[in-house]
């Protein structure tokens, strides 16, 4: 910066020497401005120095290791395997292995793959750079290119720095500038960006002084060029999956370990009610439940806070808005109808039935279940259906008449009749969800539904008083818990009579 100020000097002493000389400076200066104004845009454009602020070392705070992360354990081994190629060369160049240049994460959000990230850089003790892929998108041709140039540079700089021998750059979202080629939305500047970054990888060598490895993360994969999966340059596909059961219950031995739980909590329970929850919505229930205690002033986090801050992550914060008494009690009979079929087809499912409104929800039925489940057969499917056509059967039974409120239980008994069909599971047998006709898939889909539909109008008007009891149950309490809901229904009628939707039928 002194040097500049030094020569900015220097050129307008000249100027004004060569003025008062009688010369006409004007086109000097204009030309002088022209130059400054091409360098500035070029700098902001290309990155320069400003640059820095994409590749976000991790020189502060706690450093991550795989001990940090649970609920992953098959992709943590997978992921250790493929790094002990970089964390041994020595014994890499005996056997002749080829090193690894990149590791693909591929998972829904809030699964972990940032933190597989940085502590793979801390398990092969490497320099760690991080950017996003949306950070190289830029509307002048050739910006992302220079951009992955400056990125790989970067983390040799930093590794040299630091005197290690390796690297590690994470590029999140990488579907965003790795995406299929010659699509309809393709340009040159996305095309020259994942050229540079293919050319960056081809690059990579076991004998440079720094051994770089590119870690990337997306849960796109389907979209990705093939140039970027072959073997050569993403090498392994590490599959980043939300948790099961056991790996809730580790995730949240971990998020709890600085927090001062009561006698009465159950992390095992805890991780049985959060099914399909991710690290990410496990993290926020911990903290939540803390912001609970902390506002009720106690000391530790009951598992009554737990409770709450379930369903505040999963539904949103209660709302103000409070609906007329009729409305209530229009929500309060259909989530009595949702829970009956569901408690019905399903023993235990209902883990809570609350009329208080969250988010855009007016009332919901939370669902839990025993074991995390991976394959779905066709009486289960149909159960669900039960359940999705549930509430608006009972509005319709009690006031005669439905309403707008049941809209997207519709659409999900849609979805589901589709999964049926489509898994060869409907009368139509096997079929090609491509190839077969609009109006057979109508009138498949139509049929199924009606035949459900009829067995829960059936099944609710068996227990119309007890639907009747819950939802006034409900316009008191405004939730009732799944065991009480059990409770109430193994008196009106014995709970060992399991009810099979599909021997109904």
């Amino acid at each position: 910066m002194r040097h500049l100020d030094v020569a900015t000097g220097i050129l307008g002493g000249l100027l004004l020497f060569f003025a008062v000389q009688g010369y006409d400076v004007i086109p000097v200066i204009f030309f002088i401005a022209m130059i400054s104004a091409f360098i500035f845009l070029n700098k902001s454009r290309f990155g320069g120095k400003s640059f820095a602020a994409l590749a976000k070392k991790e020189t502060s705070g706690k450093l991550i290791h795989f001990d940090d992360i649970g609920g992953q354990e098959v992709a943590k081994n997978e992921l250790r395997e493929a790094l002990e190629f970089i964390k041994d060369a020595e014994r890499l160049n005996q056997l002749g292995i080829r090193p690894l240049k990149g590791i693909l994460l591929n998972g829904p959000p809030g699964t972990g793959k940032t933190l597989l990230a940085k502590a793979a850089a801390q398990f092969t003790d490497s320099a760690f750079v991080a950017a996003s892929g949306s950070e190289f998108v830029e509307m002048y041709v050739g910006v992302g290119a220079q951009r992955i140039r400056q990125l790989f540079g970067q983390a040799k700089q930093q590794a040299r720095q630091a005197k290690k021998t390796s690297a590690v750059i994470f590029i999140d979202e990488i579907e965003v500038l790795g995406g299929k080629r010659g699509q309809a939305n393709s340009n040159l500047e996305y095309d020259q960006t994942l050229n540079e970054l293919l050319v960056q990888m081809d690059g990579l060598s076991g004998s440079d002084d720094v051994r770089i490895l590119l870690v990337a993360a997306t849960n796109r994969v389907d979209i990705l060029d093939p140039a970027l999966l072959r073997p050569g340059r993403f090498d392994r596909q590490v599959r980043v999956d939300l948790p099961d059961k056991i790996g809730r219950l580790r995730i949240l031995e971990l998020h709890t370990r600085n927090k001062p739980l009561a006698a009465d909590v159950r992390l095992e329970g805890i991780a049985a009610d959060t099914f399909g929850f991710s690290g990410a919505h496990l993290e926020s229930v911990t903290n939540e439940a803390a912001i609970m205690a902390l506002r009720d002033n106690l000391a530790e986090i009951t598992s009554s806070h737990f409770k709450n801050a379930i369903e505040k992550v999963l539904m949103g914060e209660k709302l103000d808005r409070i609906p007329s008494t009729a409305e209530k009690q229009r929500i309060a009979i259909h989530e009595a109808g949702h829970a009956l079929l569901s408690e019905l087809t399903m023993p235990g499912s209902v883990a809570s039935i609350n009329v208080a409104s969250r988010s855009i929800a007016l009332g919901y039925v939370r669902q839990t279940q025993a074991d995390d489940i991976y394959l779905y057969t066709l009486d289960y499917i149909k159960g669900k259906i039960a359940v999705a056509l549930a509430g608006a059967i009972a509005e319709e039974l009690h006031f005669g008449n439905r309403s707008s409120g049941a809209g997207s239980d519709f659409k999900a008994a849609v979805d589901y009749s589709k999964q049926i069909i489509f898994g060869g599971m409907s009368s139509l047998g096997i079929i090609s969800p491509d190839d077969i006709p609009q109006e057979l898939l109508h009138t498949t889909m139509t049929e199924m539904l009606k035949e459900i539909e009829t067995q829960v109008r059936n099944t609710l008007l068996e227990h119309k008083q007890f639907l009747a009891d819950i939802t006034q149950l409900l316009l008191r309490d405004e939730c009732i818990t799944g065991n009480e809901f059990r409770q109430l229904l193994g008196q009106e009628r014995p709970f060992d009579q399991e009810f099979d939707l599909q021997t109904a039928l």
